[in-house]
């Protein structure tokens, strides 16, 4: 199993961390001692002072695929999830003002929490108008909807396996909107589609 992520993926965002529209999806990858399951809490390391949230819908890849055309690639996911894209924002400034790569910014353990429920696609009514959120301590922090992406859910798969045969199992981190910023220690995050919760862990 392998987590891929999409990075600028919503304007607003793009917007908020003064970073360039891009022309084509920017992918990275974590490892898979990045995820977190089971609601199990995320633990603020210590090469970091400045770990940020980052919202995003999950997902998962059903059946084995490469050069999949754009048309075809709603065969290769079955079901939506949503998780958190934690990121060390002081490691990744550090290495983005050097031309480095991110991969400790956003690879480190326990930087992938992910929902243990995943909600069957044919649940939507609409792939392109689904809304998830973030709460920390019971307040909103982000809110998004699908329609707001650059690249939809066809594109990303299609755009990856170009590069990578997707396998079963592979998640797809797919963007965060507006609205990232800072956890600390005793942090509770809750993390939704539409109205149901389907992530809550605490930061210690």
């Amino acid at each position: 199993m392998r987590i891929f992520a999409i990075g600028r993926n919503y304007v607003e965002h793009i917007k908020e961390l003064n970073n360039e529209k891009p022309d084509e999806p920017v992918i990275f990858t974590k490892p898979d001692t990045a995820i977190i399951r089971n609601n199990a809490p995320f633990y603020y390391p210590d090469f970091s002072k400045d770990i940020h949230h980052e919202v995003e819908l999950v997902l998962r890849i059903s059946k084995e695929g490469k050069n999949i055309e754009e048309n075809f690639a709603h065969k290769y996911y079955d079901s939506i999830g949503v998780g958190i894209d934690f990121t060390a924002r002081d490691l990744q400034q550090k290495a983005k003002e050097k031309g480095l790569p991110w991969d400790i910014a956003k690879g480190f353990n326990g930087s992938a929490p992910v929902s243990d429920k995943f909600l069957p696609v044919s649940e939507f009514a609409d792939l392109k108008n689904i809304n998830f959120s973030l709460k920390i301590n019971g307040e909103l922090k982000q809110q998004g909807n699908t329609s707001l992406m650059l690249f939809g859910f066809d594109y990303i798969i299609s755009y990856l396996s170009k590069f990578f045969t997707l396998r079963t199992g592979d998640l797809i981190y797919t963007g965060t909107p507006k609205g990232v910023g800072p956890v600390k220690i005793g942090d509770t995050l809750s993390a939704y589609i539409e109205n149901e919760k389907l992530l809550e862990f605490e930061v210690k």
